[in-house]
């Protein structure tokens, strides 16, 4: 039988009550790709707080729900009806996943442009110095860091881990002073490292992906939020909820 691919999940008016998680079935990934077309790009096969229901996650960041017998699929985010009002569980969890891979990163792995006095917050941006509107952000790194808050760049060359702009990455993650460099590369000047180094740009690149970023700059929020795109630093300050005299 063919599987039923089923509209966007919104359990508007549902309570989902606590129930007892299940292990997901050993071959729910063979049986989700059983029925011809296009393989399904699966990374982790999880249980979710709906009985019957798991959660599938997609290589690339996106999300589905099965049955057991990977007959039915629900594509969309999965919500909660709280006490307190609508939650997005399944943003929560993408939330929870990507901090723990973004802080796993070593500061020896960053770029790191850290405040005078004291850290506030901190937003870990994954960037590309060809990308407009990283420039457009690097531009208010002065105002940010007179805000309280640390600015953490990881690599994510978005023509790939083996374009011009990840070349150009690399030299900066070579340089004897990172930030210098990025600042260097952000200006358009040429950026001076050894002809031979470890830069880490394909791996950060992949640690991208792998958190859902398809775009620079994607904004990493301690809590593992991401927002796509630049915001003035006003407005993430407020977010943040430092305000702009730095205290928070």
């Amino acid at each position: 039988m063919r599987s039923r691919l089923l509209p966007a999940l919104a359990l508007t008016g549902v309570v989902l009550a606590p129930s007892a998680f299940a292990e997901p079935p050993a071959d729910l990934a063979d049986k989700l790709n059983a029925h011809g077309g296009q393989p399904l790009p699966i990374e982790a096969i999880d249980d979710s707080p709906v009985p019957g229901l798991y959660e599938v996650r997609l290589r690339g960041g996106n999300t589905l729900y099965s049955d057991a017998d990977g007959q039915y699929l629900i594509v969309g985010d999965l919500y909660e009806n709280a006490e307190d009002g609508m939650v997005n569980l399944t943003e929560q969890a993408a939330n929870q996943r990507r901090k723990a891979l973004v802080d796993a990163v070593p500061e020896d792995q960053r770029v790191v442009y850290k405040p005078a006095g004291k850290v506030k917050a901190r937003l870990t941006v994954f960037t590309d110095p060809t990308c407009p509107y990283c420039h457009k952000l690097h531009a208010e790194m002065s105002q940010l860091n007179d805000m309280g808050i640390e600015v953490d760049y990881l690599a994510f060359p978005r023509m790939g881990p083996n374009s011009d702009a990840a070349r150009q990455l690399a030299k900066v993650w070579c340089a004897d002073n990172r930030s210098e460099a990025m600042s260097a590369a952000f200006r358009g000047d040429e950026v001076e490292a050894p002809k031979s180094c470890d830069a880490t740009i394909a791996s950060q690149y992949r640690l991208g992906v792998e958190s859902g970023i398809q775009g620079t700059p994607a904004i990493i929020f301690p809590d593992g939020k991401m927002v796509p795109g630049y915001l003035p630093a006003k407005r993430l300050a407020a977010m943040l909820d430092v305000n702009a005299d730095g205290d928070s």
